[in-house]
């Protein structure tokens, strides 16, 4: 019998509660959701919006992706909370830096997937998240990067054309109706990487509420074309009712 997935719903995945380790000492609460036989065809790191604005590990987009993306598109989705980020797994140590330090954050996470030998990973920016991907996350074991609402705060024209430079691609998922930065502008200032593609989504705001399936299907397309998308809204097998305690930095 087929179930409806619903935002609550989890899929079937190898989960596992990790720890990463920064280069100054911190250790940052995460989860690594793999798929649930075999080697995962890419790897999903997650940074997170704003903690100051209730940005965490389980914002819902990238909950959603850990939920169904190991089974739905054999990814595997790295999450974690950095620098005193909190959310249901717990607070990770330090306090936030305004996208400075949490440059050891993202370090951590690139050596946890490296270490572990994760293959072709990707970063998935969202909001903050796309600045640290854009200032921090410019590294050889990168294969490309997906940013969903990029504000382009704390990303300079230098970090743009380094990205440019690198020919790595990058995909900007830009809702219609962002508070920070819109399709039309978004295209100008992402010229400035050339092989950026840009698409904006109808009727879309910042946070994605009730549009997490497009954003999913537009990752899983980006790093992994071959697999089918949409991605199924039904799911037959064992499934679970998640409800997930929403925690406040």
């Amino acid at each position: 019998m087929s179930t409806e997935i619903r935002a609550n719903t989890m899929l079937p995945a190898r989960r596992e509660q990790i720890t990463l380790h920064t280069a100054d000492g911190m250790e940052l609460i995460g989860e690594l959701a793999l798929p649930e036989s075999g080697q995962p065809r890419a790897t999903l790191i997650c940074l997170h919006p704003l903690p100051t604005h209730g940005g965490m590990m389980d914002s819902h987009i990238y909950r959603k992706a850990a939920f169904r993306l190991p089974a739905l598109a054999g990814m595997a989705v790295l999450r974690f909370n950095t620098r005193g980020t909190a959310s249901e797994a717990g607070r990770s140590q330090g306090s936030f830096d305004n996208g400075d330090s949490e440059r050891f954050d993202v370090a951590a996470a690139l050596e946890y997937a490296e270490f572990n030998d994760l293959p072709n990973v990707w970063l998935i920016g969202w909001s903050f998240g796309t600045d640290l991907t854009l200032v921090h996350g410019l590294d050889p074991l990168v294969e490309g990067a997906v940013l969903i609402s990029p504000p382009l705060r704390w990303s300079t024209e230098e970090h743009l054309r380094a990205w440019g430079e690198s020919g790595k691609p990058v995909h900007a998922l830009i809702p219609e109706f962002d508070d920070y930065l819109r399709p039309e502008e978004a295209r100008e200032r992402f010229g400035l990487i050339p092989q950026a593609k840009v698409t904006g989504f109808a009727d879309t705001k910042h946070l994605w509420v009730g549009k997490a399936e497009a954003a999913l299907d537009a990752i899983v397309d980006t790093v992994d074309p071959s697999v089918t998308t949409p991605l199924p809204r039904t799911w037959d097998g064992p499934s679970e009712n998640r409800q997930v305690t929403i925690v406040n930095s």
